[in-house]
């Protein structure tokens, strides 16, 4: 049996690698994803005050501390009993808007990107984001920088620092905001719609005119039918900060609707040997193993999962780029894994109007956003969506507010079935007769890249079999001892 090896894996954050076997006749046997990094978040955090976790949880890496500082921020919230104010919560909520316009930037530009506008069988030097501005022209370059860097400085100036924030505490946020850094952050929610609408215009002359990147999308290659997961507001349309989390069956129906309190009733994890990683899967459905359709209880929370459970946008022109999007692709839900890349530009547009809504909003320069807790402590779940997937935080603590359990599951974590998934059908699709080239493999990771995976977050299983070899040496280099476990 031929082994393929596709180690590291590339643009995402986070270390991991694809194993392919092939058979005799050269067809794909198995494929395995495997994530070799652990980072054990939910046990170092444990005996830790638990007013740290905000601060703390949001150095679990540098690509979504913002998302991890407001669910913990929730669960904070509800661990000490407390309701921000109104103005607390919109302020929490259009940093987050501004979050959501840096995060779908980089990954549509510099990770994702690239295998359209550059093409997936463009020189690996070439499928980065110099490559895209290379082909888009060094305006498209400039435009997605600039907008990075004012919306960094927005996050800062609501959040104390541009990178891991510092505001949300239990019961809202540290600080308001004036008049001139209202003013400021509305002109950036200006500037980010119409850098949402170019953006969605690029990909639709770029990919969308272009039969052979369709043809891509609706293969059955990149196409799986699972369950969709993602956060509603009251009126079933996409919410990022709150709202309730519901779940569609592979046909669009109902499955389940749901207070993130409760998410332990719905969802329960399964491990595998070979991985860090654990595999969330529906409760009331069963672990049936890596396949998809409405007896198997995977589910993937994407945007596109988020844009396939709700029944529209909260915001004018990110709706009508929401019924664009399914009068393309045929009516929901939309099973096409690389249609995720498109569905996170509707989301990029719904991010940056409703900032500006927020922005523009009488209350948000009130100096009443925080509420001071006042109950003990006991349990506190906090749910947002982050870019990549639904997010929920679980705390517990002592009377004295000390943790006693964490639980994180992160979205990578959510998507890690269908993320395997998707990367077996891919090489399955890929891969015929043992041909293999470098564009061949880079479409199999093409599988897991429109995820936008995020591995060190989601790092936190530990099955009892972590390979350890420590080797002591003395001054003049000779080995004294060696010590292992798990390593022959």
């Amino acid at each position: 049996m031929k082994q393929i090896t596709i180690d590291p894996i590339t643009r995402l954050e986070g270390h991991g690698k694809i194993e392919v076997f092939l058979d005799d006749a050269g067809e794909v046997a198995n494929t395995y994803f495997q994530v070799p990094e652990l980072r054990g978040f939910e046990v170092f955090c444990l005996g830790r005050p638990a007013e740290e976790m905000p601060r703390l949880t949001n150095r679990i890496c540098g690509v979504c501390p913002e998302a991890h500082h407001m669910a913990a921020a929730k669960a904070l919230d509800a661990l000490y009993h407390v309701d921000p104010p109104p103005a607390g919560k919109k302020l929490r909520e259009l940093f987050y808007s501004a979050f959501y316009v840096t995060d779908h930037t980089t990954h549509f530009y510099a990770l994702g990107g690239p295998d359209f506008v550059v093409g997936p069988d463009a020189p690996a030097a070439q499928r980065n984001i110099l490559g895209v501005i290379a082909a888009a022209g060094k305006e498209a370059g400039l435009r997605v920088i600039n907008t990075r860097k004012k919306n960094h400085e927005v996050i800062k100036i609501i959040g104390g620092r541009a990178i891991h924030p510092v505001a949300a505490l239990p019961g809202g946020m540290s600080k308001a905001i004036n008049e001139a850094e209202r003013q400021f952050i509305e002109q950036v929610a200006r500037e980010n719609v119409e850098f949402a609408l170019w953006s969605l215009e690029l990909f639709d002359q770029i990919v969308l005119k272009n039969s052979g990147y369709v043809d891509l999308i609706v293969s059955d290659a990149f196409t799986q039918k699972t369950y969709y997961m993602g956060l509603l507001d009251e009126n079933n349309h996409v919410n990022f900060y709150d709202g309730m989390i519901a779940v569609v069956d592979p046909e669009g129906k109902m499955f389940a609707r749901f207070e993130p309190r409760d998410y332990t009733k719905h969802i329960a994890e399964h491990v595998e040997p070979y991985s860090y990683l654990k595999y969330p899967y529906l409760k009331n459905v069963g672990w049936k193993g890596f396949v998809d359709g409405k007896d198997s209880g995977m589910y993937a929370c994407t945007p596109l999962s988020r844009l396939n459970v709700a029944d529209g946008m909260a915001t004018p022109k990110a709706q009508e780029a929401y019924e664009k999007f399914y009068t393309t692709l045929g009516g929901k839900p939309v099973h096409h894994t690389l249609a995720t890349h498109w569905a996170r530009l509707v989301e990029l547009l719904y991010a940056a109007e409703r900032m500006l809504e927020l922005a523009t909003d009488p209350e948000i320069t009130s100096p009443n956003v925080r509420k001071i807790p006042t109950e003990k402590p006991d349990v506190g779940i906090g749910t947002v969506e982050a870019p990549r997937g639904t997010l929920t935080h679980h705390y517990e603590t002592d009377e004295k507010g000390i943790l006693t359990r964490v639980n994180l599951i992160v979205g990578t974590t959510n998507n890690h079935a269908p993320i395997t998934y998707s990367i077996k059908k891919a090489a399955k699709a890929m891969i015929r007769g043992g041909v293999v080239n470098d564009g061949i493999l880079n479409r199999i990771e093409m599988a897991f890249r429109s995820y936008d995976p995020c591995l060190s977050c989601a790092t936190h299983s530990l099955p009892g079999q972590m390979p350890l070899e420590v080797l002591v040496y003395d001054s003049s280099g000779a080995l004294v001892e060696r010590r292992a476990q798990y390593v022959d």
